[in-house]
């Protein structure tokens, strides 16, 4: 990974200590070139074999922020072998989902899915919030998909990895062309995003669930405008995701709140209050998942932890690490999304105490799976080399 300004020393990267955090490049770290961004750094990702680190050499108007360009966000273009992902995790109620987009401009720190950038030969910190993949084909491929003998459907899951109504999604437009193929095949999906985007597609979404074939659920982080702010900086404010609810409630759409993540210390103690306005928007159902902090994550949230909530840091970590068997990330199944210990089953307890408080349904919304049907002439065998 090349300097961007100025000098640089190369490091290999199995000679960085992984756990003391990101080297921060002073090109990065203040002012306009990081505003609306929330990580503040862009180590190299873990396959790449060198890291660039920023020295000092004398020439320090090389490094004046005037002299620097905006970090803009760039969006390419990709074209992927499939389009429906599998998974067989037994976390999650779903075996199958679509990622219209790699990379969110949400730039949520805490974001799971951050690491995924590595695969591209890119940092799952700014680059994973400025340099976007789209898959503009994302229609047609899901259409061949359906259409291929054999293929037996269940709900498939769209924005489980990243949202698929992040900004750039009003120039693609890659949702609308995939709701109209679900609803021309009478296939199920379940949604899930931050963002008052999904009303554009109000009206499709009226059309599919007509016949069961759809639901919604919003994560609301924090009521708090300042902490939503520093934690998913160009996701919709907390009220207009409230207003989002309401309006897919009223117009009959089944919507659920996930109050996720829970983040210990921080915003866990607006649990009660999160539930309780989302059932007063017209959320029906709600689930909750606490921080994951897997590969590049742990460093890049400790990193925006001391810049925002300093006074915070130890107290954060800390219970984090009493609910992860010490650690900063615990991958057992069954155990990465609720955590173990006391502050752990007394999070979940609060759980369910007030979801059974404010009403919330205690069974799932089941979609439909007998309309799904495959149109005429659209039957064909995948090839072997597309």
């Amino acid at each position: 990974m090349a300097p961007r300004r100025g000098s640089g020393i190369e490091k290999r990267v199995e000679d960085v200590d992984p756990f003391v955090g990101f080297q921060v490049d002073p090109d990065l770290h203040k002012g306009r070139r990081v505003r609306g961004r929330a990580a503040s750094s862009n180590r190299a990702g873990r396959f790449e074999p060198y890291q660039t680190e920023a020295v000092d050499d004398g020439w320090g108007s090389a490094w004046a922020e005037e002299d620097l360009p905006p970090l803009r966000t760039e969006v390419h273009e990709e074209k992927s072998r499939t389009i429906i992902t599998r998974n067989d995790s037994p976390d999650i109620p779903f075996d199958r989902s679509i990622n219209p987009y790699r990379g969110c401009e949400h730039g949520c720190i805490y974001c799971f899915a951050r690491p995924t950038h590595a695969y591209m030969g890119l940092s799952a910190g700014l680059d994973f919030e400025t340099r976007l993949f789209a898959k503009p084909d994302a229609a047609n491929q899901l259409r061949r998909e359906l259409s291929a003998s054999g293929y037996r459907p269940r709900p498939i899951a769209i924005g489980t990895n990243t949202d698929p109504y992040q900004p750039i999604e009003r120039k693609y437009r890659l949702m609308s062309d995939l709701l109209d193929v679900l609803d021309e095949f009478g296939h199920p999906v379940g949604i899930v995003t931050k963002s008052a985007l999904i009303l554009r597609d109000l009206d499709k979404l009226k059309r599919l669930n007509e016949r069961n074939l759809v639901k919604v659920a919003l994560s609301v982080t924090s009521l708090d405008n300042k902490l939503s702010r520093a934690l998913e900086p160009r996701a919709s404010a907390p009220q207009k995701r409230l207003e989002t609810i309401q309006l897919l409630s009223e117009a009959g759409i089944p919507t659920s709140v996930m109050v996720a993540p829970v983040i210990p210390a921080l915003n866990d103690g607006e649990l009660e209050a999160i539930l309780s306005a989302a059932f007063k928007a017209g959320a029906r159902e709600a689930g909750t998942i606490l921080l994951r902090l897997p590969g590049e994550v742990s460093p890049l949230f400790q990193d925006w932890l001391v810049k925002h909530y300093p006074d915070r840091y130890r107290h954060v970590m800390n219970v984090l690490r009493s609910m992860r068997s010490g650690k900063d990330y615990d991958s057992r199944p069954g155990q990465r999304m609720r955590g173990t210990g006391p502050f752990a089953e007394i999070l979940h307890k609060r759980m369910d105490v007030a979801c059974r408080k404010f009403g919330y349904a205690t069974k799932r919304t089941r979609l439909s799976l007998r309309h799904f049907h495959q149109p005429k002439g659209e039957v064909a065998q995948l090839s072997l080399f597309d």
